[in-house]
């Protein structure tokens, strides 16, 4: 059958060019977006061109022609503002939606996701059963997926969220991402390279990163790679900017966002740490990695919880709580913890400025934005799940790692670049497993969906754009707090940096280190983690846009600074 999908999503490029919307960024932009310090500031994220549109509606949306409420009226006046919304978001053209074209280059599928078929023992799957799968995407029909024929005891997660249409925001077709670094890329091999080193330093406390010996070689191996797009200090990835992310704010203050550890309550029930892990890989083993594959990790031993509640202090610690969390619940305890140290909301809050006997509350008070990002996020995932089951299809680490191991052992010839397969990184973890499969922090391996974009750091990019357009993000952290380095406790930070620890940057680190953290679990790629946060930032823009048609008060737009450095009005 024809490798490429037939989905209705595609679109010509002369509509994306002329359409003045989103439109995919370029693999060269991508790998040239991270400057010296850190930030991405030469990419142009898809937020903020839509952003830059505005929302076609008056500063002023209270009914002033009228002399009364007319209740009657207001079914139509709904209609007509809603309607008014989707007519903006309809302008926007659906770009291309290009993939890395090596679905179609090998017909043994090495290069996508294929976690959950039937493999044989080099973790390769049933063509047959792939060529289903592509019928499958190509209809979007439920029935077809339905269909397909399972290798194990875990089914797919959910491709219908990826085709499901939605009330707000503009549709998940009309957002795009750059096509993922091809197999054969030195810019995979650099992804893989990190995600072996993540494996290897997942125990040692981020507070030791600046004496660890192996923290050490790390930041060196990766440096020396010309390909690879994570932050550096200097020109040079060091023990300060290892595992960061992309963003202004990442490189600044102790690895961990101050919203993970800072003080806030559930009510009355107060934040005192958070459940972890004790040391313990998984998947280290060619049964264990080919059980996973085939989608049976029942047969793998649970994880071992940490009796002590602790702060998170590790790689494994940030890796178990994205591993456990309600996903909105980090943004709604940072909305907890503003609130708590009292930070000041943005300054185009109508509520005192303009209205001076009434105050916010279920508008542009702090119900609003504790609602508004689980909201968001619903939007967020169902972007990434298009992308990932309906464009993309990328293969995960854990998948990837199979080819490192029996290309280096000469069981089988994959065309990887040889920067992997000569790294020290791979030799360090032979050395510690006697295989060349990447040690995975979850016993059940990745989730049984593609790899691209990150569910996670689309998720964090839409949620904390939400927080950055709601608060003041140049409020400067008061009394910042670090992490001990056996995370039972925190205490204040005193590093030279720490009056420079904003709400922005903080948000934006927050975002990383969820992204990451999956990152660090060994289920996800660098470049899921950015696409990712920019693909979710570009969904939470739409959706203040779009509820910017809908507001009784005066309000004239907030504004506030995108993942790349970019002001943004909404």
């Amino acid at each position: 059958m024809d490798d490429k999908p037939t989905h209705k999503i595609k679109s010509d490029s002369s509509n994306e060019k002329n359409s003045g919307g989103p439109q995919p960024q370029s693999r060269r932009s991508f790998l040239k977006g991270i400057g010296a310090a850190g930030v991405a500031a030469p990419f142009v994220a898809i937020a903020t061109k839509a952003a830059a549109r505005g929302p076609k509606i008056p500063d002023v949306l209270s009914d002033t022609h009228s002399s009364q409420l007319d209740l009657n009226g207001r079914p139509k006046e709904a209609y007509d503002r809603r309607v008014g919304a989707a007519k903006e978001d309809r302008r926007i053209k659906v770009p291309n939606h290009p993939n890395n074209g090596d679905e179609a280059l090998y017909p043994s599928r090495i290069a996508n996701f294929t976690k959950g078929f039937a493999h044989n023992t080099f973790g390769e799957v049933d063509p047959t059963v792939y060529a289903d799968y592509l019928a499958a995407v190509s209809t979007g029909k439920r029935a077809d997926f339905d269909a397909l024929p399972m290798g194990g005891n875990e089914p797919l997660v959910d491709p219908q969220a990826g085709l499901a249409f939605d009330l707000e925001t503009y549709d998940a077709s009309q957002n795009s991402i750059p096509p993922f670094d091809t197999l054969t890329s030195p810019g995979l091999a650099a992804q893989m390279i990190e995600e072996y080193w993540v494996a290897l330093t997942r125990d040692v406390p981020f507070s030791q990163y600046a004496t660890d010996p192996t923290i050490a070689a790390a930041a060196s191996e990766l440096s020396g790679l010309s390909a690879y797009t994570g932050p550096k200090i200097g020109g040079k990835v060091t023990p300060q900017s290892l595992y960061r992310g992309f963003t202004a704010g990442d490189l600044i203050g102790p690895y961990v966002s101050q919203f993970f550890i800072q003080p806030f309550n559930y009510g009355a029930i107060p934040f005192v740490g958070y459940q972890t892990t004790l040391p313990g890989d998984f998947g280290t083993d060619a049964g264990s990695w080919l059980n996973m594959q085939n989608g049976a990790p029942a047969a793998l031993a649970p994880s071992n919880p940490d009796p002590q509640l602790r702060y998170l202090h590790t790689a494994r610690d940030l890796a178990e709580y994205v591993h456990n969390d309600v996903l909105f619940m980090e943004y709604l305890n940072a909305a907890l913890m503003l609130i708590k140290m009292r930070a000041p909301l943005n300054s185009g809050n109508p509520y005192p400025q303009t209205i001076k006997s009434e105050t916010g509350f279920i508008t542009f008070g702090f119900p609003m934005v504790e609602v508004l990002v689980a909201e968001v996020i619903a939007r967020a995932l169902k972007n990434s799940w298009m992308q990932k089951w309906f464009i993309h299809r990328m293969a995960r680490p854990e998948e990837t790692a199979g080819l490192v191991h029996f290309t280096i052992t000469g069981q089988k010839s994959y065309p990887l670049d040889s920067s992997v397969l000569n790294s020290k990184a791979a030799a360090a973890v032979f050395s510690r497993n006697g295989n060349y499969f990447i040690p995975l922090s979850y016993p059940e391996g990745c989730p049984l969906h593609p790899s691209y974009s990150s569910g996670h750091a689309t998720a964090a990019g839409a949620a904390v754009t939400v927080l950055k357009w709601f608060f003041d993000e140049t409020f400067v952290i008061p009394s910042p707090l670090t992490t001990t380095s056996d995370g039972l406790s925190v205490v204040p930070y005193t590093g030279s940096d720490a009056g420079k620890m904003t709400v922005g940057g903080e948000l934006n680190k927050l975002a990383s280190n969820v992204g990451i953290g999956r990152a660090m679990a060994g289920i996800h790629w660098r470049q899921d983690i950015v696409q990712g946060m920019l693909l979710g930032e570009a969904v939470a823009i739409s959706l203040l846009t779009d509820q910017a048609h809908l507001y009784n008060e005066n309000y004239t737009g907030f504004t506030f600074t995108s993942f790349n450095g970019t002001k943004v009005t909404i």
